[in-house]
């Protein structure tokens, strides 16, 4: 099932991919491939499977850590609180 990224996964990977693609950059810089959309591109598509791998080994750890999550809401919760949401909008107000 899809589960929400934690917040250290957000900041790890947010983090990981600035380093990646100034690295990235300089770089290729250094190998004297000119400048233009390939090499933007190319360096945006590295960045950010470093920052997904990054986000993804974050997720896995603190998996390792704290054990699996229980799901945030199940489709009956849901309802339930649908059902909670649309009396309190009934009720009138004083």
């Amino acid at each position: 099932m899809f589960t929400l990224p934690s917040a250290w996964n957000l900041i790890v990977s947010t983090v990981v991919f600035f380093i990646a693609a100034g690295y990235f950059h300089r770089y290729l810089n250094s190998q004297g491939l000119p400048r233009g959309m390939t090499r933007s591109m190319v360096v945006f598509t590295l960045a950010s499977l470093m920052s997904w791998g990054s986000g993804e080994l974050v997720d896995w750890s603190q998996e390792k850590i704290e054990g699996p999550q229980p799901a945030a809401q199940t489709p009956d919760d849901l309802s339930q609180l649908l059902k909670t949401v649309s009396r309190m909008q009934s009720q009138p107000r004083n």
